[in-house]
């Protein structure tokens, strides 16, 4: 859907964050924002206890929400394609070890955002097939997450995810 994902009521919203945790611009400064000082607390403390180098690209740690409409937010940390990150397999660590870190906080729904597709340079449709790929095959072999919503910010984006949402996925 298009729309602003710091609105969105689901159990929890995903940040296309930068491995400092600490807030950034696009997504992740808007989460930020719109979370209030709360968020940046739980990062700080995520830095300074068990993360102190920053989180790696294609991993993925949950904080409370602050005060955004949701339970809590999962902060993964996107390949950037501008410093030679072009594993789509990395991309995909990123939607699949969201789902992991949700499934194990207990959520039911998850809102993502087009992870690397802003500054970190991936061409919005080979992120959109990625992602797509990635989620309904981890929504297939593992219980628990029942709504998965993509969030897009601009119409380029949304086709991008229509198109690969309207693939046939393999069956299995």
């Amino acid at each position: 859907m298009l729309g602003d994902i710091t609105t969105q009521d689901v159990d929890v919203v995903v940040n296309a964050a930068n491995s400092s945790l600490l807030g950034g611009g696009g997504v992740d400064g808007a989460i930020h924002a719109a979370a209030g000082p709360r968020l940046l607390a739980e990062c700080r403390e995520l830095r300074r206890t068990s993360h102190p180098d920053g989180l790696p690209a294609g991993d993925a740690v949950a904080t409370g929400a602050g005060d955004l409409p949701c339970r809590w937010v999962v902060h993964t940390v996107g390949p950037n394609r501008h410093r030679g990150q072009t594993d789509p397999a990395l991309l995909a660590s990123c939607f699949a070890r969201s789902l992991a870190v949700a499934r194990g906080l207990g959520a039911r729904s998850v809102a993502f955002p087009a992870v690397s597709a802003g500054v970190y340079g991936w061409d919005a449709s080979e992120v959109a097939t990625v992602a797509v790929r990635t989620v309904r095959a981890e929504c297939a072999a593992h219980l628990g997450i029942d709504l998965v919503r993509f969030v897009l910010f601009g119409d380029r984006l949304l086709a991008a995810f229509e198109a690969a949402l309207a693939q046939p996925h393999p069956a299995g």
